[in-house]
């Protein structure tokens, strides 16, 4: 009973890392301004209207809205806390992220679960799969985000769980229990990511079958009631594909599958991203992960051995073939990576007696390694372009907790664990507080003191349309509260438009037809900001 308060008090740590700070920056380009503002036409559209979303009044075909849905439930509560009118405020920041935090959270117990499941009886190796969850950058820092994929690890970790629980001879109520939790976690996936549902749901109830613990009868119901849990993705999507038409497959197609044999909007790199995004985040983990890896394969008839290998392989398969490639595409793989790398952590505190030779003499030089790494961070903290908060804590969670761990005591080994986690949190914790946490906010110019300085000077004519030249900048689109014009729909306006209009743009648009005043210059502003012209038909 005990190691399922340890998973509980890691699981309120990472709600505190998640919640910490999480209104004190902007929302950024892209996902989570569209986000954001797909959640706040539904929560302006009354039900059944708003279960089909739409993005500044058209319909919106990229993601189902599941994620969006609910973020929509929390600013209409939000608007009624605050006494605030519909129309009358952009929600905060903190309101759009506090659900896919909430969310992202259950990861940490979810994957603690898998683990028992696939150990039983190993608390210790259950309770270091979430503290590794916990004191993963990737996980919690993208889990802070209103984006879809912190949400979706935690639905495939649910599926994993639910599968697993199946005894060796399922009675029927067993069936029913965990085929429907496993359904619902599918159908979830459905409503979140279209494309990955069925794929991720095959592949887990492959490696069910592969180990042969069922008759083949028995397979019957439990498929039935997956099925079952499916129906609530499966109604939308056909619901969404009767009223929409074609449009209703796009999710399916080129936001989907298209994805997979083709680049799409630039963003290529293939296998080499996702590779990246580990390779850079996975620390001080990912020490421990090639020798997982070579320890499960050689415990490959044990269910940890097997399973480990096998979600490495489906999450792989999922992530690493596809053409379009983005950084947050990786967050599927984290899961089987804690998955593998948990019990080696565990065997670093316990050192029980190992056939396998590995663990015998390599894994105990892991700690030397950390004590290595924690006094080069300690050495150069103060080149690092981190806060002094962020940094020290590193090193001395490599330093102190990579020297008690060689202890040869257990006592002073499960104190060294304890204190390597402990300061990790502290650092996460500290990263979190500070202003670099979101650094893709850097890779442009500043969007909310653009929105404030333009707010007054479009409200005396609100209806005169306002184009921007550029990259399109979503998030400002969230934070004035009206769509831009962008792209060939504003060169065209520019050509042809026989009305006043504002336009956003780092050098004077005007042309033989248009007649350009620039009224502000927003690099006053911010940095690289884009200067307000008023424009005229000559």
């Amino acid at each position: 009973m005990v190691w399922r308060w340890w998973v509980g008090l890691l699981w309120l740590g990472a709600i505190l890392l998640l919640f910490s700070h999480l209104g004190d920056l902007p929302l950024r380009d892209w996902d989570e301004a569209l986000v954001a503002r797909v959640a706040q036409e539904i929560s302006l559209r009354p039900f059944p209207a708003n279960l089909l979303p739409t993005l500044w009044g058209e319909p919106y075909l990229n993601k189902p809205p599941l994620l969006h849905t609910l973020i929509a439930a929390a600013i209409g509560l939000w608007r009624s806390v605050a006494g605030v009118e519909a129309a009358a405020a952009v929600p905060p920041e903190w309101v759009v992220r506090a659900i896919p935090a909430l969310g992202s959270s259950l990861i940490v117990p979810l994957l603690a679960l898998v683990q028992w499941r696939l150990r039983p009886g190993d608390r210790l190796a259950a309770v270091c799969s979430a503290a590794i969850a916990l004191t993963l950058l990737p996980l919690m820092r993208h889990g802070r985000l209103a984006m879809l994929d912190g949400s979706l690890i935690s639905a495939v970790a649910l599926q994993w769980w639910a599968l697993l629980s199946l005894p060796p001879d399922p009675k029927p109520a067993d069936q029913c229990r965990w085929g429907l939790i496993a359904g619902g976690a599918a159908s979830a996936i459905m409503l979140l990511k279209a494309p990955a549902s069925l794929p991720l749901l095959a592949g887990a109830c492959l490696m069910l079958g592969l180990e042969r613990r069922w008759r083949p009868r028995q397979w019957l119901p439990l498929l039935s009631w997956i099925a079952i849990g499916l129906l609530p993705g499966i109604l939308w999507h056909g619901w969404h594909l009767l009223a929409r038409g074609p449009e209703g497959l796009t999710m399916w197609g080129s936001q989907g599958l298209a994805r997979v044999v083709s680049s799409l909007e630039g963003h290529s790199g293939g296998w080499l991203v996702p590779v990246t995004e580990v390779l850079e985040g996975g620390w001080p983990w990912l020490s421990l992960w090639p020798l997982a890896m070579v320890v499960a394969l050689q415990e490959r008839g044990t269910r940890w051995g097997f399973w480990s290998i096998g979600l490495t392989v489906i999450t792989a398969a999922a992530v690493l073939p596809l053409r379009t490639q983005l950084p947050w595409y990786s967050h599927l793989l984290w899961p089987s990576f804690v998955i593998s790398v948990g019990p080696l952590l565990a065997q670093l505190i316990q050192r029980h007696s190992s056939k396998l030779w590995l663990c015998r003499r390599v894994l105990p030089w892991v700690p030397w390694l950390w004590i290595v790494a924690g006094a080069g961070f300690l050495v150069a903290h103060r080149q690092l372009p981190l806060p002094v908060g962020v940094s020290l804590p590193v090193a001395f969670a490599l330093l102190l907790g990579g020297s008690l761990l060689i202890s040869s005591q257990r006592r002073w080994r499960q104190w060294g664990a304890a204190v390597l986690v402990a300061l990790l949190w502290l650092a996460l914790f500290d990263l979190f507080a500070s202003r670099i946490w979101l650094w893709e906010l850097a890779e442009s110019w500043s969007v909310p003191p653009v929105a404030a300085w333009m707010q007054p000077r479009l409200g005396a004519d609100g209806s005169a349309p306002l184009l921007l030249q550029g990259d399109e900048r979503p998030s400002l689109n969230w934070y004035l509260d009206r769509e831009l014009i962008t792209g060939a729909k504003a060169r065209r306006q520019l050509r042809h438009s026989e009305q006043q209009q504002w336009v956003l743009s780092d050098q004077d648009p005007s042309s033989p037809k248009l007649s350009c005043r620039l009224e502000e210059k927003a690099s006053e502003i911010t940095p690289q900001g884009p200067d307000l012209y008023s424009c005229q038909p000559r």
